[in-house]
């Protein structure tokens, strides 16, 4: 049994460059999908947010188009999910204590992760150890915060899906926001690998396995497990 990580935003709202706080929170399938993949396959999992905060699901992923059609509703999995209730203090958490470390998405990362240097410690320390990385969607935005003593992203080179510029746009937040996940990183010397909007994409890049989208979050999953054997 492997002991796995899952670091999540700690914010509700994420504000908008005219300053308007749009309501937001961790992306529910982003987290519920590699949480029930990992515990079908034995593992456990712990939570840790800046904090020790309670994080809170994006009500956008909570609705019947994001439930996946299963006899439970994406709430109802998010419920059961005692981890959530009680999550640690992300500046407490140490990578030599896990097997591997997963950060799921959402809007949240963008407004608190992106500059959390506790968080930019554990993300420096996980891609050094050798150890399974997962990163999905928005949570790249917690990539942003990771430096290297001279001050350049420990990222630098990487390869990674991330959400990207066409899907913001599309969503209905791009040109609202104060800045774009695709273009910081690309910025920072990250190597985004685009696939078409809403498509499974997956990247794999030494330790670091990075998923585009929600919809990458199963394919996200099942490679976590596989590394985890």
């Amino acid at each position: 049994m492997a002991k796995i990580l899952m670091v999540l935003t700690g914010a509700d709202s994420w504000t908008l460059k005219d300053g308007t706080q749009h309501p937001t929170g961790f992306w529910a399938e982003e987290v519920v999908v590699p949480y029930q993949a990992l515990k079908a396959a034995g593992h456990q999992v712990a939570v840790a947010t800046p904090g020790g905060v309670v994080p809170t699901a994006d009500a956008g992923s909570l609705t019947a188009e994001f439930s996946g059609g299963g006899a439970r509703t994406m709430q109802e999995a998010v419920d059961a999910m005692a981890e959530l209730r009680t999550p640690l203090v992300l500046a407490d958490v140490a990578v030599g204590d896990y097997d591997a470390v997963l950060y799921p998405g959402g809007h949240g990362p963008m407004e608190d992760l992106a500059v959390d240097a506790d968080s930019g410690r554990l993300l420096t320390a996980a891609l050094a150890s050798g150890k399974p990385l997962a990163v999905v969607c928005h949570g790249p935005a917690a990539l942003l915060a990771a430096r290297r003593e001279d001050g350049t992203s420990a990222f630098a080179g990487y390869r990674v899906a991330a959400f990207t510029n066409a899907e913001e746009i599309q969503a209905g937040l791009g040109d609202r926001a104060k800045w774009l996940l695709q273009d910081r990183l690309e910025a920072d010397g990250v190597v985004v690998e685009v696939a078409e909007p809403w498509t499974s994409h997956v990247v794999v890049d030494r330790n670091l396995i990075t998923g585009q989208n929600p919809m990458s979050s199963a394919r996200l999953a099942e490679e976590l497990v596989k590394r985890l054997g």
